[in-house]
């Protein structure tokens, strides 16, 4: 970091209120922006869907964790909107687009680098930009900043830059945007010190990195663990079911061990926008660095593997009973990626009925917080009657426990019934 920062107008929020701008306004941006309107901040809010801003404007939220009456709540503190132009009004700018993986999976980032080539063309001295976005360490330096100077002003002497990754957790009814500690890094120390500031003005916790890259790591790392605890259960899992053990049970009996151990349940995959992807945006930078993450590259490849291991167990189930898994006829229920939300994100639903489909398994799918299922281009329609449903399958499978299914129903109902565990 060779840039020395300085004082520039505009560094010292105001006491009370400041204008802020989200841009995306998704699973990440839309709890940011509500929050910062609760407490009375005017909010700028952006997107390049016009039906998220149509929605917004109604004041219907477009997303499941968030409430119609939240957004309705803020009023016109959160003005929604597919024009760009308010930012340059707004004294700190929050970037909250996705960073998915590609189609060759590898990192995509050019999503982060429209909304920056947004932001730059409205940046005006003494705003704050902080990246919320995922990214590989390394890139808020050597990708964002360089599209904000093109504006002409210079990071840490006309603007103040930062990375403060999200942490929004869907459906978790403990943790939300305004307890979560967040951890920030920025580009010069008065860069930290301003996003801080912003930060408390929410949030109880908030902790600040030695600079940009720790944050950026930092943020791989949370989600590195997830991915590989889960792998490690998944490869458990399988273990035990060949063994005759119950899995669920065995973990409970470890989670009685007041240190040394976290646990993690079994479910038909990961997904969501987090754990299928971050870890890859790690593994990827470390090849380039020379230093492969073998651990994180299995853990993926694991992953990946277990809901073709969950059919393997259908099939194992159904040619006990005397069947076929082809021509079974097999129910899914629960299609989201989590239990609860209506987030279908690299569900592992997906691959869990393309295995049932190539084993030449009559598919039908259930989940009350979904209408379809879009498998390799063909969209499946949930089914209506759920027993009725229940009842015509040879097999039931439960990939996602919605709190709706009630396990003792389905099992007087199914004649072949496989729990999903806790995930």
């Amino acid at each position: 970091m060779t840039t020395t920062a300085v004082p520039v107008p505009g560094t010292t929020l105001p006491a009370v209120r400041c204008r802020v701008g989200v841009v995306g306004l998704g699973y990440a941006g839309l709890p940011q922006a509500v929050a910062f309107a609760e407490i009375g901040h005017p909010v700028v809010g952006v997107d390049v869907d016009p039906d998220v801003v149509a929605r917004l404007t109604a004041g219907r939220s477009p997303v499941d964790t968030v409430a119609d009456d939240a957004v309705q709540r803020v009023g016109c503190r959160l003005l929604p909107s597919t024009d760009a132009g308010g930012l340059r009004d707004c004294s700190v700018v929050l970037v909250c687009v996705p960073t998915p993986l590609g189609p060759t999976g590898l990192p995509d980032l050019d999503p982060l680098r429209a909304a920056t080539t947004t932001v730059a063309s409205g940046l005006t001295p003494g705003q704050l930009i902080v990246i919320e976005s995922t990214v590989p360490p390394g890139v808020t330096d050597s990708v964002v900043k360089p599209i904000l100077e093109r504006s002409g002003l210079r990071t840490g002497v006309h603007f103040n830059l930062a990375f403060a990754p999200e942490r929004v957790d869907p459906g978790n009814p403990q943790f939300n945007p305004t307890n979560t500690p967040k951890v920030v890094g920025g580009y010069t120390s008065i860069c930290a010190l301003r996003a801080e500031q912003f930060y408390r003005g929410i949030l109880p916790a908030v902790h600040v990195t030695s600079g940009l890259r720790e944050a950026e790591a930092a943020k791989m790392l949370e989600n590195t663990y997830r991915q590989v605890n889960l792998a490690l259960i998944h490869e458990f899992a399988a273990y035990c079911g060949v063994q005759g053990i119950d899995v669920a049970a065995t973990i409970d009996a470890a989670a009685t061990k007041p240190f040394g151990f976290q646990p993690f349940y079994p479910g038909a995959g990961v997904g969501g926008h987090c754990i299928p992807v971050d870890p890859m945006y790690l593994a990827h930078s470390a090849r380039e660095a020379g230093v492969p993450l073998r651990l994180v590259e299995l853990a993926q490849e694991i992953n990946e593997r277990r809901p073709h291991q969950v059919v393997d167990q259908c099939a194992r189930l159904l040619v006990a009973t005397g069947r076929e898994v082809r021509g079974a006829s097999v129910l899914v229920l629960g299609l989201t990626y989590k239990p609860d939300v209506a987030d279908v994100r690299n569900t592992p639903a997906v691959p869990l009925v393309r295995a049932l489909l190539d084993a030449g398994s009559v598919v039908t799918i259930h989940d009350p917080l979904v209408t379809e299922l879009v498998v390799d281009g063909r969209r499946w329609p949930v089914v209506g009657d759920l027993e009725a449903a229940v009842r015509a399958a040879d097999l039931v499978l439960l990939a996602q426990r919605h709190a709706c299914y009630d396990p003792a129903l389905l099992r007087r109902a199914a004649v072949l019934h496989v729990a999903g565990c806790r995930s």
